[in-house]
């Protein structure tokens, strides 16, 4: 069985919806360790909606936080601290989907960040999407993963972009499993339709 690290190159760059086609794709389980807020509709409800199969299973997050901000933040304002021994990847017989949480140099407490969770074994998916800046932002955090072992992948979201695409694919050389396009939705079936078009891609990762 595989683990699969999705990540992202910021905030709100379809994380989730990603997590939720691999999910669909794998039959994986799915895990978002931390979570910081809209805890009423957070991503694992998000994920769960969006997901049909019966076989995934969705598991709790290590920390809920109550303040949406960066992990380190929103856990000293609800008075915890993250800690490394405090995130522990479920049991599961089954494929693992794992959600972090911003970007990879996102901190969690004072001396570690979302890459400290990420373990050697696993398989790195990293979410790119079209903006000012977002070329930097993907050439380093691609560049950040090879520098520490990792041969991650690219999944794009959102309108096509092809001068930054097509720089990002020349400097990098990293596979691109597929895009994302800006659905005017996403339910059940669509998630469905994107699982079927990356499945082969993802399997062989």
């Amino acid at each position: 069985m595989n683990t699969y690290f999705i990540t992202g190159i910021s905030t709100d760059v379809g994380k989730t919806i990603t997590a939720a086609i691999v999910t669909e794709a794998l039959e994986a389980d799915y895990w978002k360790p931390i979570q910081a807020g809209d805890l009423s509709y957070a991503d694992t409800h998000r994920v769960k909606e969006l997901v049909s199969n019966h076989i995934s299973k969705f598991h709790p997050n290590s920390f809920a936080l109550e303040t949406p901000m960066s992990p380190h933040a929103a856990a000293e304002i609800d008075g915890v601290t993250i800690t490394m021994d405090a995130v522990t990847l479920p049991e599961t017989k089954n494929n693992m989907v794992i959600e972090g949480a911003g970007g990879l140099l996102v901190p969690i407490n004072d001396h570690e960040t979302i890459l400290d969770l990420i373990k050697p074994e696993y398989k790195v998916i990293v979410v790119s999407r079209h903006y000012l800046g977002s070329i930097n932002h993907t050439l380093m955090t691609i560049q950040l993963l090879k520098n520490k072992g990792f041969d991650p992948v690219i999944i794009f979201s959102g309108d096509e972009h092809s001068t930054t695409e097509s720089i990002i694919k020349k400097m990098t050389g990293v596979q691109v499993i597929g895009r994302i396009e800006n659905e005017p939705y996403f339910d059940t079936m669509v998630i469905k339709e994107y699982a079927a078009l990356f499945r082969d891609r993802l399997e062989k990762l």
